[in-house]
């Protein structure tokens, strides 16, 4: 996909990164569009700059308003809601969330973290490209969404793809990873990924303290992201796991939190 010009800055959109599921990418934030015969669903809804691309995406698959099943949030922070309120009016997408999210779903940058984020550009100045691209997107301007419905354990059987709900709280309390054990892919959310935009470090682990609630819980729940045992990691950040999760696991236990 080409660059929007309002926006700044390229997306790259990537088909069938596992069977019927899509990556779209923009600002160093991941969203995933999940098929099946019965439609599709929204994973995580980036930052505002996306839209242009997302709408672009769901064009290119033959979707528009009123087609999109769901809107599944891993989490309810400000750079996995971006474009949510716009899909809720414009598509009229029921969107999806976990109870314990639901406030920070309403004010996104209202979330509990360990340390302060504003000393991260300076300490690792690999992240300054990472945030100054994820501001140019919108960071500052995320619209809050208050209607929205209880994602559980129990909703992936309505959903396209019919994924396993895994419960993974540290990052937020309300985290989920979602696993298509049928495709070989697990789509972790901000529970373990590949490019951490707070520190600009890559490989597997989890989110650094400037935006994560508890790491030793996070930490925690990366055990059944192992258990899972996906071939093909799919993050919030940062490319495509291709080593399975329980390797990618190991390798987050070993960093550890910073």
């Amino acid at each position: 996909m080409s660059p929007h010009p309002a926006e700044g800055a390229a997306a790259v959109f990537t088909r069938n990164v596992a069977d019927g599921i899509h990556r779209l990418e923009h600002a160093h934030v991941n969203v995933y569009l999940v098929e099946d015969d019965d439609g599709v669903a929204v994973v995580d809804a980036g930052l505002p700059g996306m839209w242009p691309h997302l709408t672009g995406a769901l064009d290119e698959l033959g979707y528009g308003p009123g087609d999109i099943r769901a809107l599944v949030l891993t989490h309810a922070h400000f750079d996995h809601v971006g474009t949510a309120a716009r899909l809720r009016q414009e598509y009229r997408t029921p969107i999806l969330v976990h109870d314990a999210d639901r406030y920070i779903a309403a004010h996104p940058y209202r979330y509990r973290h360990e340390t302060n984020r504003f000393l991260y550009p300076v300490r690792y100045p690999k992240a300054v490209p990472v945030l100054g691209a994820m501001t140019l997107a919108g960071a500052l301007n995320v619209r809050g969404v208050t209607d929205v419905h209880s994602l559980t354990t129990e909703s992936g059987d309505a959903l396209p793809g019919r994924p396993r709900i895994l419960y993974t709280p540290g990052h937020t309390a309300g985290h989920v990873a979602l696993h298509f054990p049928d495709r070989g892919a697990l789509i972790s959310g901000d529970s373990l990924v590949t490019l951490d935009p707070y520190t600009g470090a890559r490989g597997p682990q989890i989110v650094s303290g400037a935006a994560t609630a508890d790491s030793a819980q996070a930490l925690e729940s990366l055990a059944l992201l192992a258990e899972a045992d996906a071939p093909l990691l799919l993050t919030g950040h940062g490319e495509p796991w291709r080593d399975g999760s329980a390797a990618a696991v190991e390798q987050a236990l070993a960093r550890g939190a910073s």
